[in-house]
């Protein structure tokens, strides 16, 4: 997920972890398809654990997921699915048939993100690799998706092992290089509709920072819209004695960055909401000397296309006029990468799932505020045609939680 991190640490120090108690049922009967289903939960629970750690240790950057997917592929197969490896370059899809009824597809990420881990679990990540500009950088999955990883597989080997109280087709897609924002459609132009033919409904979830047990859901617009910009200032280098010479591209990037802050405030309409961020300039090498250009990068997130077409023509506008108030011999250039969908979720279908999260979690099945995060699992969904929605798992220990609640260190 772009925009938010979530670190998923066990309660104690031996590395061992609180299991939150997760209930068969507290409406359905008692031998229902729900609690059958259920019934290998608390077996499945031990190689989940280790799987878990073993993935989170382990972790892969965006399309370089590959002794990941292999660990998915060959889980896959043990519960009995079909299997297709590297649809999307890494991705992975497993389906299980079970005679006629629905299809439902759910879905996993599966890359980790370039951050160096400090958690100092006995199972902490310390690998490394090269990321796509060819640095040497940590590795860390600092956003969960060995928890995804981890839920979907199981659930994968509980209904197959309850095939006879279920019909119908579960696909399981395990997606590359989310945090890029091209992993999912990179798997549909892959061919990802024709492998898994025609879809009924697609699901899928994300650990978020609440108390474990917990679920949380909610209907329309949940994630926001997001966009990364590159954006490359011209200057004219000199030394940094005879700035008379120059034109500083520094200073430029410093006008920018402030005339931008009044974008959201000052363009946007007050009921609406959007975030522009300035993530990193870098220009130049040394202290006395000015260098010929500089980069910005820009994140700008909206939940509606009309603000977010407002807010690109304002960061074009205003880049362009600074350029040419401060002289710079060359237009700006303008780059634009990993862009996210809006997640809307479908309300019919989040009713249908809220109403089971009711029935199995009680109370403790929550409302899901709006969130400002973003992702691109929408672009599976949307290229399939067919509805989705997509809700939140809590990840903190219980007793976490509280105390920090209690401390007001909850934001």
């Amino acid at each position: 997920m772009s925009g938010q991190k979530t670190t998923v640490r066990p309660s104690r120090t031996d590395g061992t972890s609180k299991r939150a108690h997760v209930p068969a049922s507290k409406s359905t009967e008692p031998d229902s398809p729900t609690e059958a289903v259920l019934a290998g939960l608390d077996q499945a629970r031990d190689w989940q654990e280790d799987l878990y750690r073993d993935l989170h240790e382990n972790p892969e950057l965006s399309y370089q997921e590959h002794r990941t997917a292999g660990l998915v592929a060959d889980r896959l197969r043990n519960a009995g699915c079909e299997v297709h490896a590297g649809v999307g370059k890494t991705g992975v899809v497993g389906i299980l048939r079970n005679g006629d009824g629905p299809t439902v597809l759910l879905r996993s990420e599966i890359d980790c993100l370039p951050v160096e881990e400090k958690t100092g679990l006995p199972y902490a990540s310390t690998a490394r690799g090269t990321d796509q500009f060819g640095n040497d950088v940590p590795l860390m999955h600092a956003c969960g998706h060995d928890v995804h990883m981890t839920c979907l597989l199981g659930a994968a080997s509980l209904l197959a092992d309850a095939r006879e109280h279920w019909h119908g087709t579960l696909v399981m897609v395990f997606q590359p290089a989310e945090e890029f924002g091209s992993g999912a459609q990179s798997m549909v132009d892959d061919g990802l509709a024709d492998l898994v033919g025609t879809v009924s409904v697609a699901l899928t979830q994300h650990v978020l920072p609440f108390p474990a047990g917990q679920v949380a859901s909610r209907p329309g617009i949940m994630f926001s819209i997001a966009d990364s910009i590159k954006i490359t200032v011209h200057g004219r280098g000199g030394h940094g004695s005879m700035p008379q010479s120059t034109v500083d591209p520094v200073v430029l990037a410093a006008m920018i960055v402030i005339r931008l802050q009044t974008v959201v405030s000052r363009e946007i309409a007050p009921i609406e909401s959007a975030v522009l961020t300035v993530g990193s300039i870098e220009s130049g090498s040394k202290s006395n000397v000015i260098a010929d250009d500089a980069v910005l990068l820009l994140n700008i997130r909206t939940y509606s296309e009309v603000v977010r077409t407002e807010v690109l023509a304002a960061v074009h506008r205003i880049v362009k006029a600074e350029c040419r108030a401060s002289g710079s011999p060359r237009e700006p250039e303008f780059e634009m990468y990993d862009h996210f969908p809006i997640t809307d979720n479908d309300a019919a279908t989040t009713t249908r799932v809220r109403d089971s999260f009711d029935a199995v979690f009680g109370s403790d099945s929550h409302d899901l505020p709006l969130q400002t995060p973003s992702e691109d699992f929408p672009n599976i969904p949307n290229a399939l045609g067919v509805p989705y929605t997509y809700w939140g798992l809590g990840c903190i220990d219980p007793d976490t939680y509280e105390k920090a609640k209690v401390a007001d260190r909850i934001e």
